[in-house]
């Protein structure tokens, strides 16, 4: 059987999070993924290897994750089929003025996180903002709604619009939950 070979880059600040404390994080990815995980500590190099190409693109997207600010147990919900891992690479969005991009940056967390914190409660995402980037790891209804409010906020709408945005389309999934809920019930009944 062919293996797969992948090679990526994460910030240096970021390889101890991948490792884990005694080598626990890299291990669960490890077995999570079926890969095998070489770290070069000194460059932020990373090489991924396996026999299983969905296994090496879920320990890559993990990976990914864990270098753009995520701690390894809310990246590791990217082993869940329905989970999907998002980034927002800010220098596309403002070019290069790094005042934009703190102001853009405090936009997205608020004041005292609070911005973030609302986005993540009523989409059930994760987001976070590190370096040049915003990354967004959830289901991936949640996670297109939390990436649809962060870049109204990114274009500058107002944090009330982008709320309520964002409580109307709450209000949605859970109806939709709900009726897909009780549409299983009644199939179950016939």
């Amino acid at each position: 059987m062919e293996e797969f070979l992948y090679d990526l880059r994460i910030p240096k600040d970021r390889i101890a999070v991948l490792i884990g404390v005694k080598g626990g994080a890299k291990k669960e990815i490890e077995e999570g993924t079926k890969t095998k995980i070489n770290v070069d500590s000194k460059e932020g190099d990373i090489a991924l290897s396996g026999k299983d190409g969905l296994g090496l693109y879920s320990a890559r997207e993990i990976v990914r994750a864990i270098g753009r600010g995520f701690n390894p147990d809310v990246a590791l919900l990217l082993l869940k089929p329905d989970y999907t891992y998002e980034s927002i690479d800010l220098s596309d969005t403002m070019g290069k003025s790094k005042d934009a991009m703190l102001r853009i940056k405090g936009r997205i967390i608020g004041k005292d996180g609070k911005s973030r914190k609302i986005i993540e409660e009523l989409t059930d995402a994760h987001v976070v903002v590190y370096g040049k980037t915003i990354g967004i790891i959830g289901v991936a209804e949640s996670a297109t709604v939390a990436r649809a409010a962060v870049e109204m906020l990114i274009r500058g709408s107002p944090h009330a619009n982008v709320f309520s945005f964002l409580e109307r389309k709450h209000r949605d999934l859970k109806r939709e939950q709900i009726l897909g809920e009780f549409s299983f019930k009644s199939e179950e009944q016939r």
